[in-house]
């Protein structure tokens, strides 16, 4: 059961179709095990439907509209779209294999990270995957931006509660956290950073000036 939520505003955005698909990815795969959100953003739907339909009309032109129609036929879609699938699939679409079976990287300690940013071309911000090995610590760390992470796999700890599977988190400049894994499996979450995160401990801080 999830027990971390985006707010009310994320999931506006997230129904009105603005947010970037980093984020649109991270919501949709909390929405996937969230009966709750699922729910809410339902009536966002349903409400921005109702809205569209009592705005006044407004009379087109015929060659203004048959200009719209040229435009679509012959501008090329710049931004790819993340694949819609169900649950899980949607990850495994994504990353082509199972989250344990990843190239992953070994960053500091018990943390493993793979940079998947360049699955979202044309995006500004880093998305990462990030594995806490079980019972693991990762460094004591804030943010120079916002972090919006959720939780794929296993279960962290910090002194904001535990955040299980599906749980889903934003972060930033104000949060200084050490997550530890709970449970007897890896914690795997993915997180999109609008910048890197900055190490606070006494001896990882000077690993500062090397983090991009």
């Amino acid at each position: 059961m999830t027990r971390h939520h985006p707010d009310s505003l994320s999931l506006m955005e997230y129904s009105a179709g603005n947010l970037s698909d980093p984020h649109a990815l991270c919501i949709r795969l909390h929405l996937d095990k969230c009966p709750h959100c699922r729910s809410r953003v339902d009536t966002l739907d349903s409400l921005g439907a109702v809205m569209m339909e009592t705005q006044p009309k407004v009379s087109v032109s015929e060659s203004m509209f048959d200009s719209i129609l040229s435009r679509i036929d012959s501008e090329p879609d710049s931004k790819p779209a993340i694949p819609v699938m169900p649950r899980e699939g949607t990850l495994r679409k994504l990353l082509g294999e199972d989250l344990n079976d990843l190239p992953w990287k070994r960053q500091l300690g018990d943390v493993s990270v793979l940079d998947i940013s360049e699955k979202f071309p044309g995006q500004n911000e880093q998305v990462v995957l990030q594995k806490l090995a079980a019972g693991g610590k990762a460094p004591a760390h804030t943010h120079r931006g916002y972090e919006t992470t959720i939780v794929l796999q296993g279960a962290f700890a910090d002194q904001n509660g535990v955040f299980n599977q599906w749980d889903f988190v934003v972060l930033n400049e104000q949060d200084e956290h050490k997550p530890v894994a709970v449970g007897c499996e890896d914690c795997i979450t993915l997180s999109v950073l609008s910048a890197p995160v900055k190490l606070t401990g006494a001896f990882t801080r000077l690993l500062n000036p090397f983090i991009r």
